[in-house]
């Protein structure tokens, strides 16, 4: 059974052009990955939990802030390359990228050799105009920013 994350698409449009709130990976193996890198803020649905909740908790694990309160905005279901499933809902919001703290994690590394290396969830986070989130984002949740941006008419 494919593993199914939930997670939250935070924009602003205050003053100039809509912008969206994305994470960028800790760990070596995204180090020197930027374009095709990022993403929402999301995690695994544990089993048994309600993947509104799991939003809001890894939305709270990997930036340190807790998720903004309703009204969230649907954006539907997205498939990744290796099958995992994001659902994504849009919260309207804004957030100081500087005062996010991620939660750690063990990952084993390097590959299958026993050891393990501690590292952050998310080792930072930006605003970005929907262009440039297009680029950075991972390619699959590209679909999420468009249906934020017709969701909001823009």
């Amino acid at each position: 059974m494919p593993i199914t994350s939930a997670g939250l698409l935070l924009y602003r449009d205050v003053s100039g052009p809509l912008e969206v709130l994305l994470v960028h990976p800790g760990g070596p193996f995204w180090a020197r990955r930027d374009e095709g890198a990022w993403s929402l803020p999301k995690g695994q649905v544990d089993p048994g939990e309600a993947p509104e909740a799991a939003a809001a908790r890894e939305f709270a694990e990997e930036l340190g802030h807790p998720a903004p309160p309703p009204p969230w905005h649907a954006l539907g279901q997205v498939t990744q390359s290796g099958g995992k499933r994001v659902v994504a809902w849009a919260v309207a919001g804004d957030l100081d990228p500087a005062t996010a703290v991620s939660t750690w994690i063990e990952i084993p590394w390097p590959p299958r050799s026993g050891r393990t290396l501690r590292i952050p969830e998310v080792d930072r986070a930006a605003w970005f105009e929907v262009p440039e989130a297009r680029r950075r984002l991972l390619g699959a949740q590209v679909p999420l920013v468009d249906r934020l941006v017709e969701l909001l008419g823009r």
